[in-house]
């Protein structure tokens, strides 16, 4: 595995060792009851709690993508984002922060107004109809919008798919990386997109799988953090499934990823150093 870094608000961010991404979800129906945080002091005391455990970077989201969540329009969710993140960055001023969100204009805003040093988009660009995106991929005549957004802010950008197999994925990451660099865009991460059109046997077979993103050149970021292709395969629930996040934090290590984003900071730091430990 070749030494890779991001340049993130002209810190230089070092991941030839893992990374670990702390979420911080300022809504009200995330799927992990654990993770929302609304109030002023809830917000404050996860921002701190992050960086406390040894997080690098605060991912911040105001839009929840569990399936049948509430339905967020672009005001409320700039709203829950302003909000948030004033908090966020009086609390931590130093902290590396990430936004959570699929819309360009909302990137935009955290990017310019609050420094936010990168743009995490759970929708791959809109390109294949995730979260109300209409192009598909041989309709794609221009740039989609937030590729051209995060080209113009020079953010590194995580690209994360909505596709079902590992096929799908390389060809579309290669079309879209491609497309990114047209652009200018400098730092791109690449993350498979673990629950996100994906049956649970996929799921599991991307996972297998995920050293073939490698052929891309790009680092990787894993999110598995108590989501249901964890706790629908041992008949749990998401307040039941660290053990099962560990697991596959353990094994995406193995397979070269490079952040993992997670609710639970602590355990994730502690799986990378033992992991680092036994590659000594």
């Amino acid at each position: 595995m070749q030494n890779m870094s991001i340049n993130v608000g002209g810190r230089l961010l070092d991941l030839s060792q893992p990374r670990v991404v702390g979420i911080l979800n300022a809504t009200p129906d995330s799927f992990y009851a654990g993770s929302r945080q609304q109030t002023e002091a809830d917000i404050a005391r996860r921002a701190n709690e992050i960086v406390e455990q040894g997080g690098d970077i605060i991912d911040v989201g105001a839009y929840s993508t569990r399936p049948g969540a509430e339905l967020v329009d672009e005001d409320e969710e700039m709203e829950r984002l302003k909000n948030a993140l004033d908090i966020v960055r009086r609390q931590q001023p130093d902290a590396l922060i990430s936004v959570d969100t699929f819309r360009p204009d909302v990137a935009r805003m955290a990017v310019e107004e609050f420094g936010v040093g990168l743009v995490n988009d759970v929708s791959e660009g809109h390109i294949h109809g995730a979260f109300g995106g209409t192009q598909q991929p041989d309709e794609v005549k221009g740039c989609p919008p937030m590729f051209q957004m995060v080209a113009k802010l020079r953010v590194p950008y995580i690209l994360m798919s909505v596709l079902g197999t590992m096929e799908q994925m390389l060809l579309s990451f290669a079309r879209e990386v491609q497309l990114l660099r047209s652009l200018g865009q400098k730092d791109i991460i690449l993350d498979p997109g673990f629950g996100f059109g994906k049956t649970l046997e996929e799921n599991y077979t991307v996972m297998q799988q995920m050293e073939h993103l490698h052929t891309l050149g790009l680092p990787l970021l894993v999110g598995v953090s108590r989501k249901s292709m964890i706790w629908k395969l041992l008949g749990s629930s998401p307040d039941e499934a660290l053990n099962g996040t560990t697991v596959l934090n353990t094994l995406a290590l193995q397979k070269g990823a490079r952040l993992l984003r997670v609710h639970d900071v602590r355990e994730a730091v502690e799986t990378i150093r033992i992991y680092q430990a036994v590659q000594k």
